[in-house]
């Protein structure tokens, strides 16, 4: 009986230090913070563009993981979702938005 298609991923050890591969896992991590952080605070796509000054495509954008995340992209979105950034390349997921203390 088959498990179904795509049941587990192997990537070989040289490919995950591949710097393409690491920038595609670095934008998906990036998406996944934005969504994560977005959707706790219970804003639509549009409310978190009104509050970052872009456009609801460009969020779509990023949470879709077609936008490097660059310093002044992530110090703009940490500002418009009221929380600090962690990135930690030890660490999976490398990227995220946490709330800021009291």
């Amino acid at each position: 009986m088959s498990s179904g298609y795509h049941t587990s991923w192997k990537v070989p050890p040289e490919h995950r230090e591949d710097p393409a591969y690491r920038a595609a896992g670095r934008r998906m991590d990036f998406a996944q913070a934005v969504y994560d952080r977005r959707s706790a605070l219970g804003w639509s796509t549009a409310e978190l563009a009104y509050r970052a000054g872009m456009s609801e495509e460009d969020i779509e954008s990023i949470e879709e993981s077609g936008v490097e995340p660059t310093l002044e992209l992530i110090e703009q979105l940490a500002a418009a979702l009221e929380s600090g950034a962690r990135i930690d390349p030890r660490t999976s997921p490398e990227f995220r938005f946490e709330e800021r203390a009291a």
